[in-house]
């Protein structure tokens, strides 16, 4: 029978939702590298049909945050080094332009945004370094986002900040940071960051995003990428249990990043 219209809608936006429930997951580290999927046990949860929720399965390994092999399952994709490294190269060369162009063409009254917005994330990880609560951590990371893409949308080149989402360049950097349980960065980081971007030097700017984008990237390597990449089956059988316990979970997430 042909599917009308009105159902591919309706699946698609069932589709999007366990998109987003999932990835939010993935990102406030509940479900970390390794760890399995069963696209049956997450559709009985969302109280959806299982093709929704394998469409979004599909595209977050598309998106290159899990993967999947025949007989073994899905899992919370676990990066390499050379993963790791070249996600940081292309965000590095993304940002630094977007933190060349913003020193050039930003107005007066957006740097002084910008700068409130760095004083606003230093205080947030320095409080997250002390108490390192969970909530706590997802307000951090998507303040961290919106931080880079308001430096992105000061530059005032439209294809620049459509590359920076497009290639996922800080939901990649968000998942790594979560995946290696970074808790604390040094005092002053990002207003530092934010004094080189809103001077008077556009060269200043792109070694100062350089260098903020090349930090901890080794302590990264470190944390998440020694696992091995072929335990697939004994990490099933480990995260079952977890699994399920995610699935019995009263309170669903909601909301979409």
């Amino acid at each position: 029978m042909k599917t009308s219209p009105f159902e591919a809608a309706s699946r698609s936006s069932l589709s999007s939702k366990a998109y987003f429930l999932i990835r939010e997951r993935i990102l406030r580290g509940q479900l970390r590298p390794g760890d399995v999927l069963s696209g049956r046990l997450l559709a009985e949860e969302f109280a959806m049909s299982h093709l929704p929720v394998s469409q979004a399965l599909r595209q977050l390994e598309n998106d290159k945050l899990m993967e999947s092999r025949p007989r073994a399952g899905t899992r919370v994709r676990i990066p390499t080094a050379e993963e790791v490294r070249g996600r940081c190269i292309v965000r590095e060369a993304l940002e630094a332009q977007s933190a060349r162009l913003c020193c050039m063409r930003a107005a007066m009254k957006e740097r002084l945004d910008l700068l409130r917005m760095a004083e606003q994330l230093d205080t947030l990880y320095d409080r997250f370094g002390r108490d390192n609560d969970s909530e706590l951590q997802f307000v951090v990371h998507t303040h961290h986002l919106e931080l880079h893409m308001r430096i992105a949308e000061h530059a005032r080149c439209p294809e620049l900040k459509e590359a920076l989402e497009m290639n996922q360049v800080l939901i990649y950097n968000w998942f790594f940071d979560v995946a290696a349980e970074r808790r604390s960065l040094p005092q002053g980081f990002h207003v530092q960051l934010l004094q080189a971007i809103t001077g008077s030097d556009p060269h200043a700017a792109d070694e100062a995003m350089r260098f903020h984008v090349q930090y901890g990237v080794e302590a990264t390597l470190q944390h998440i990428v020694p696992q091995s990449a072929n335990d697939w089956r004994l990490r099933r059988s480990q995260d079952r249990h977890s699994t399920e316990k995610n699935v019995e979970s009263p309170e669903p997430l909601s909301g979409e990043m």
